[in-house]
């Protein structure tokens, strides 16, 4: 499992800009039409490659041992970032994409903290962890909103379109989810588990710094 929290961190350091890739442009812009479960591939996709989000989920869930209190806190970031994602592209709502991946990063760097008992011995008490969730799953799902905002979308059957595209970023969640909970499970048994916790979520942490410098680098240069 550690093996995978070192993947990930090479994934934040060395892609650093998780956007949507060439040939996904390309049909993205040329498409016309109700275009359904192309939309729902491409979200999918989005989700399963999005090593920003998929660190934030691996945060989430790090100490989750019961399936119901996994399913509660998925759920709330799933809330968030479907009504920023929706909202966002619908409406044209734009927030600087720098700003917005800064705080995805902060996002991973805040989880990180918060597993390590840091937050509540700085601050001197727990912070709401599912107000968190919500919260930052609102920012999360700006970020992907921001994504389709530096394409040219036609209006012909944008609405359902996009709708497809927060399903596929739905299942996408979903089995990225499948693969890191059984990942961790097998962890969790290992005698190792409790050893390496912290060590872990140092790389989590590190990773979210990594993202942030480089969003922040971005907006100051941009």
């Amino acid at each position: 499992m550690c093996a995978v929290f070192a993947l990930l961190a090479m994934a934040a350091g060395d892609s650093l800009a998780h956007g949507v890739a060439e040939d996904d442009k390309a049909y993205f812009e040329q498409t016309t039409g109700v275009q359904l479960l192309p939309f729902i591939y491409l979200g999918a996709k989005h989700m399963v490659t999005g090593y920003d989000h998929l660190l934030f989920l691996v945060g989430v869930i790090f100490f989750l041992y019961r399936l119901k209190d996994v399913g509660a806190y998925v759920t709330l970031f799933a809330l968030g970032h479907s009504v920023t994602l929706l909202s966002g592209v619908l409406s044209g709502t734009h927030i600087n994409p720098y700003l917005v991946d800064t705080i995805i990063g902060f996002s991973v760097v805040y989880k990180a903290l918060d597993n390590m008992g840091a937050l509540e011995r700085v601050l001197g008490f727990q912070p709401n962890t599912k107000a968190a969730v919500l919260v930052f799953g609102l920012f999360h799902g700006f970020g992907l909103a921001t994504k389709l905002q530096e394409l040219t979308l036609s209006q012909d059957g944008l609405v359902p379109n996009i709708l497809a595209f927060n399903v596929g970023v739905e299942i996408g969640q979903m089995l990225a989810l499948s693969s890191i909970l059984i990942a961790m499970g097998y962890w969790r048994r290992s005698a190792a588990f409790q050893r390496q916790a912290f060590g872990a979520n140092g790389m989590l942490m590190v990773a979210g710094f990594v993202l942030m410098g480089y969003q922040l680098t971005g907006y100051a240069t941009a």
